[in-house]
């Protein structure tokens, strides 16, 4: 035998035996542990629109939960800039709430078709009036099914069908500048005057009506809600800033919720929009389980909390006090008191404060060591993996899977509220489930949940998302957010799936992913070991901002030996 040979044969039995020293080490259990829930109860959802965040996002929680969600057939639903059909959807509705414990409502599908077509679209007194008529009627054909509601405010952005590139700057301006006068802000009368006169009269009757309607819209919602129609109605804030028009019709409702004296438990108003459903699906959840969560709240470093970052109208800390709110829960002080802990990072690299990482990392390792379980915020203010903590945590293997919710989306409020959601369904179903097989589910649904969310507000939102965009433009299509599909959007998607799918093979094998972590429950403890992952994804409208990702992580419970 040449000595090649031997060497080949000694190197494969090494292999062999530390293979089988693994195997022996960790003995895990006959199958997979299968991340599912028995099934409690059946909840009805109308999704704000077909995005991933607004319906499948819901969906896969309440596996969580042991919650079946029911969206509408795919065929009723909206896509893209085509409108679902509300008709349709109000049938399904009808057709269904009966065998329903609860219903998670969006105004703006059954009234418009969903947010794109409510951002463009007028609708006119009568039909406003219909659609109210018809969820009365729901409510008194079925008044123990209580119905959560909610509606989206507009955005300051003028609306599509107003294109001029002028009048698109000019009304954005006067926005602003009506903003701070609201405020009692100083302002220039003369800047005001001009740009109302470069503004053509129809164009700015026609930005302003849209406000005017969603007004009145919302009242007529709020009037519903006074009734008893509605066991709660969300109002949400959607992209914003400081001051802005939108901000003025956020103020009047305010005041006329007041008027009707409506406590916040019956009409909220929160910043946000796509991560509304699932705050509304974890107040549920809460409300079954007897459940408020007490949430301990900690930054990367104190002078994030004021920190107003892009598209937000308020600071991280007034929007973490909003969904801990929407939520029915509170805001702890000590770790002794607290359920769980909402650790924020949001790093700015042009404040030089990406530093504040290190100290992330090492808060989230003394968390882990005491046993506190915790969820992370990982925000950026440029969108980038450089200002995030996470790269930073697999290097120093800490383990992910130790987390009980992790969101990074790109706004503030959106990635709030879905680990606020994620977190406080979890915890309010592990404090009381007693089965252990009911627990090891729940928990590996939970870990399924996470793995998606560090897939896809992670490497996709930080990383590869840039280099899809960079390989389209190179290419000549200019416009990712309106990908054609005949033509780059199957490019796009090879893309995606590509580079993500290199991603997924990496991070898999890291120490970070792989550690077994051991979970404690009134079931008792148990281990779980994360021993592979893979994930389906694509584009599911022709953009390239948000995608269908379906993450599907295999656990063991391994054994020491």
């Amino acid at each position: 035998m040449k000595r090649t040979d031997k060497y080949l044969t000694l190197l494969g039995l090494f292999f062999f035996l530390l293979g089988l020293w693994h195997l022996c080490r960790f003995s895990p259990a006959a199958t997979n542990v299968a991340p599912q829930r028995q099934e409690t109860a059946k909840i009805l959802l109308v999704p704000l629109d077909g995005r991933p965040p607004c319906r499948q996002f819901v969906i896969d929680a309440g596996h969580i939960a042991g919650l079946a969600v029911t969206p509408p057939p795919n065929e009723l639903q909206d896509y893209y800039s085509q409108p679902g059909d509300t008709e349709g959807m109000k049938q399904w509705l009808s057709a269904n709430i009966e065998t329903s414990q609860a219903v998670i409502l969006s105004i703006d599908q059954l009234l418009y078709g969903g947010l794109l077509t409510a951002r463009e679209k007028e609708k006119t007194p009568a039909e406003r009036q219909q659609l109210i008529a018809f969820l009365r009627q729901l409510h008194e054909k079925h008044p123990a099914v209580p119905i959560y509601a909610f509606s989206i405010l507009p955005r300051q952005t003028p609306q599509d069908t107003i294109d001029g590139y002028w009048e698109r700057s000019h009304l954005l301006s006067y926005s602003r500048l009506k903003g701070r006068q609201a405020e009692g802000l100083p302002v220039s009368t003369e800047e005001l005057q001009k740009l109302e006169a470069a503004i053509p009269a129809e164009i700015l009757a026609r930005y302003l009506s849209h406000f005017e309607e969603n007004r009145l819209l919302n009242e007529e919602l709020i009037q519903l809600t006074k009734e008893g129609v509605f066991t709660q109605l969300v109002l949400g804030q959607d992209d914003g800033e400081p001051y802005t028009i939108p901000n003025i019709e956020k103020k009047r409702l305010q005041q006329y919720i007041h008027q009707q004296n409506l406590p916040p438990d019956k009409v909220f108003l929160t910043h946000g929009a796509d991560e509304i459903a699932l705050s509304l699906l974890s107040l549920i959840q809460n409300r079954r389980a007897g459940f408020k969560p007490r949430v301990l709240v900690k930054y990367a470093a104190p002078y994030m909390a004021q920190r107003i970052m892009p598209y937000m109208a308020v600071s991280i800390d007034e929007t973490v006090k909003e969904k801990i709110a929407l939520l029915g829960g509170e805001e702890t002080t000590t770790a002794e008191d607290a359920d769980f802990t909402l650790y924020i990072s949001a790093c700015d690299k042009d404040t030089g404060d990406v530093a504040a990482r290190k100290t992330a990392v090492k808060q989230l390792k003394a968390n882990q060591q005491e046993g506190a379980p915790t969820a992370l915020v990982d925000l950026s203010k440029h969108f980038e993996a450089s200002e995030t903590v996470l790269p930073l945590l697999i290097e120093a293997d800490y383990p992910v899977n130790n987390l009980i919710a992790y969101a990074g989306w790109n706004t503030t409020s959106n990635a709030i509220g879905t680990a606020l959601a994620q977190a406080s369904i979890y915890e309010a179903c592990r404090q009381q489930t007693e089965d252990r097989q009911e627990m090891i589910g729940l928990t590996a649904a939970n870990l399924t949940f996470l793995q998606g969310r560090i897939l896809e507000d992670y490497f996709y939102l930080k990383d590869d998302i840039e280099l899809v965009n960079q390989n389209l433009k190179k290419a000549g299509y200019i416009n990712t957010a309106d990908l054609d599909l005949e033509h780059n959007y199957r490019w796009a998607n090879r893309m995606l799936q590509n580079s993500m799918q290199q991603h997924i093979a990496s991070y898999k094998q890291t120490k970070s992913a792989r550690t077994p972590v051991k979970f404690t429950s009134p079931a008792g403890d148990f281990t779980l070991m994360m021993q592979d992952l893979t994930a389906e994804l694509s584009y599911p409208w022709p953009r390239t901002f948000e995608i269908w990702l379906h993450a599907t992580p295999s656990f063991a419970m391994p054994s020491e030996k």
